[in-house]
């Protein structure tokens, strides 16, 4: 399973097989018709579609034009020019919608202090109690993802953030506290990458960290959430630390937030739209396997 999840990383990294794929007659619609399950749309119509039908159900919302691994600093400016008038159309307030975004789309791998005022630009066009969510991505990225909110955070800007954290990591705790204490909110989730060093292996020893950190996060009082969709974990949370709101992906076990409504639970759903859809299905594929 582990060798699975691997090879299908990289082959969600890999251009010359999306080509092969879109290449084949047919193949763009059978993967479309495989991935829209997961995905909100190919256009910002398109999932500004979805986000107001999430919102209408009484979900949170975190909309994100999915990217990464950008090493273009002009695709980095699109990016932002997108999500500042993606900001614009999100459904008003009180409606809880965030944005999410992977720092490596804003080109963090060649320029990180200009991610950073890419950042800032996108949380600064937010209203208050609107975030931007930075997304998790493999543990060669992560310092760089750290130094760039905590940069953020500290121009005044931690009310419109959130981290994410990956259980799976063993640098977690300390990089909880440092978020905590910048004021910067924070989604726990199991982690998704095949990591070769610094990480738990999966099934017990990352759920037992899963819980630890929770635990963790729920001592410090702060705005937290959890993001699984083990539900077996996220009982075994809400039992033990009290109410917390639960994130999704889109498309992965809706019944399940459906019901959560019921009991008062707050909810979030991530919502990914964008022409890059094909590599965000291959990345829902192989976190299936062996997760």
């Amino acid at each position: 399973m582990r060798l699975d999840r691997a090879v299908l990383f990289k082959l969600a990294t890999n251009e010359r097989l999306e080509q092969l794929v879109k290449g084949v007659p047919g193949g763009e619609e059978n993967a479309w018709r495989a991935a829209s399950r997961y995905v909100a749309g190919r256009t910002r119509d398109e999932a500004l579609q979805v986000a107001e039908a999430q919102v209408a159900k009484g979900h949170g919302i975190s909309v994100d034009l999915f990217g990464e691994m950008s090493t273009d600093p002009a695709d980095a400016a699109r990016v932002v020019d997108e999500y500042l008038e993606l900001a614009k159309l999100l459904p008003e307030p009180p409606a809880d919608v965030w944005l999410s975004l992977d720092l490596s789309h804003l080109a963090l791998d060649v320029d990180p202090a200009g991610a950073a005022d890419l950042v800032a630009r996108i949380v600064e066009a937010l209203p208050p109690g609107r975030r931007l969510q930075i997304g998790a991505e493999d543990i060669a990225r992560t310092d760089k993802i750290q130094q760039c909110v905590l940069e953020v955070a500290s121009r005044g800007l931690a009310d419109r953030l959130g981290a994410t954290v990956q259980a799976n990591l063993l640098r977690s705790p300390g990089d909880i506290e440092a978020f905590t204490e910048a004021g910067v909110q924070v989604r726990l989730v199991k982690g998704a990458y095949v990591e070769p060093v610094g990480a738990h292996p999966y099934g017990e020893p990352t759920d037992i960290a899963y819980l630890r950190l929770a635990h963790q996060l729920a001592a410090t009082g702060d705005n937290w959430s959890l993001a699984t969709h083990d539900g077996r974990l996220r009982e075994a949370v809400l039992l033990s630390v009290g109410t917390v709101r639960v994130e999704h992906l889109l498309g992965v076990r809706p019944e399940v937030l459906d019901d959560l409504r019921t009991r008062d639970i707050p909810t979030r759903v991530y919502i990914p739209y964008g022409p890059s859809w094909f590599r965000y299905w291959l990345r829902r594929v192989a976190e299936s396997r062996g997760a």
